[in-house]
């Protein structure tokens, strides 16, 4: 298998109290459970396999007669089928069972089971279950070396954020044009340069475009003007297979001064994210493991009590794995509501955000939960607007 061994998924079955783990591909066109299991996508799936962890005991792999070594590396007993009734057959076996499996009406994230399988298999007499909380604890709750691997990621990134609004500095010091490429370029020369990786530029996004959440640079993009709001976020990880993401936000004002009620709104902003931590805190300390979407509400109560109920555009936060949008909680309680719970390993951004005609802020850090308390990634976090 790959580094989550069956000792791993069974230990994480027992802990939902369901009967077992059902995965299921065709074409590959479920990377998690590729992922998951260590099956190589470059090899033939052009039939249907099943694979059932069960609590206890062996696992079952149903695959396809001219299929059949699709799963060798797999623990289990093999049952070959050949045509659609016997692998129908197949499948009765685990009538009345509860069998988690990668669908979730909330979660699309992890929704890879297409409609008529789940058809199908629900017509054998299995009981469906969302998988999400397996994946949680399989994929988006990191390991003390996980746990390594994000932090250098982050204090990387709070380096880099230094250094590229050093290099803002300079040109607005010396009347130097500077367009937002410029400084999407500086950045990605910076992760080169400390050997980091990213699925994705950063987003640099200037005056109007800060109200863009996730405006893209054309080219070299607009030229950054004087007065202009700033949004840099940037994320990134180490190279190889099980590094971990670090994604974090700052904000920045293209003035030696910022206005009164730019001030004013970054600072409402700063308290949702800080309520965010204060929450998270309290509840673990009560001995409450909140969830995602909890934190979101109180997040969002915060913001809208204060008159920005309109400028609200995304959730919260995101899970952060091997992904810099990863398979763990999300805190989400309007897009897509997690009612997962933030366990001892789980780590997520949170980064509020509010958008307008002219401009937008979104200020992001990352915690973890470790030893039951929340820790947040990296060097301080940001409560002022940077400026030149």
């Amino acid at each position: 298998m790959s580094q989550f061994t069956l000792e791993k998924l069974q230990e994480a079955i027992r802990e939902e109290h369901i009967d077992g783990w059902l995965f299921y591909n065709f074409h590959h066109r479920d990377s998690l459970a590729d992922e998951l299991l260590g099956i190589d996508s470059g090899v033939t799936n052009s039939r249907p396999w099943v694979y059932v962890v069960p609590a206890t005991g062996l696992p079952t792999k149903i695959v396809h007669a001219i299929e059949l070594n699709i799963l060798d590396k797999l623990p289990g007993t093999k049952q070959p089928y050949a045509g659609k009734e016997a692998f129908h057959a197949a499948l009765r076996q685990f009538s009345g069972k509860r069998l988690a499996a990668h669908m979730d009406v909330d979660l699309p994230v992890i929704s890879f089971l297409d409609a008529g399988t789940q058809l199908n298999l629900e017509k054998a007499g299995i009981r469906l279950v969302s998988a999400a909380s397996l994946i949680q604890r399989i994929k988006g709750l990191l390991s003390e070396s996980d746990l390594d691997s994000h932090k250098r990621a982050a204090m990387a990134l709070y380096e880099i954020v230094e250094e590229s609004w050093s290099f803002a500095s300079q040109h607005f010091h010396s009347k130097t044009t500077l367009y937002e490429g410029d400084l999407q370029n500086f950045i990605l020369e910076s992760f080169k340069n400390q050997d980091l990786i990213t699925d994705h530029p950063p987003i640099i996004a200037a005056g109007p475009h800060a109200g863009d959440p996730h405006y893209e640079v054309n080219g070299r993009g607009s030229a950054i003007q004087r007065g202009d709001v700033i949004q840099i976020d940037l994320w990134a990880k180490e190279r190889g297979d099980r590094s971990i993401y670090a994604d974090i936000s700052w904000v920045g004002y293209y003035e030696k001064e910022v206005p009164p009620h730019i001030s004013s709104i970054f600072k409402d902003l700063i308290d949702s994210r800080e309520r965010a931590i204060e929450f998270i805190t309290e509840k673990l300390n009560q001995g409450i493991r909140p969830t995602g979407a909890a934190v979101d509400k109180e997040v969002r109560k915060l913001l809208i009590s204060r008159g920005y109920e309109k400028a609200i555009k995304h959730r919260t936060g995101h899970g952060i794995d091997t992904e810099c949008h990863g398979s763990g909680v999300n805190i989400d309680s309007v897009e897509f509501p997690d009612e997962r719970k933030l366990l001892d390993g789980a780590c997520f951004s949170i980064e509020p955000g509010l958008y307008f005609q002219d401009y937008g802020f979104r200020t992001e850090i990352d915690v973890y939960i470790y030893q039951n308390q929340a820790i947040i990634s990296g060097k301080t976090r940001q409560f002022v607007l940077l400026t030149p």
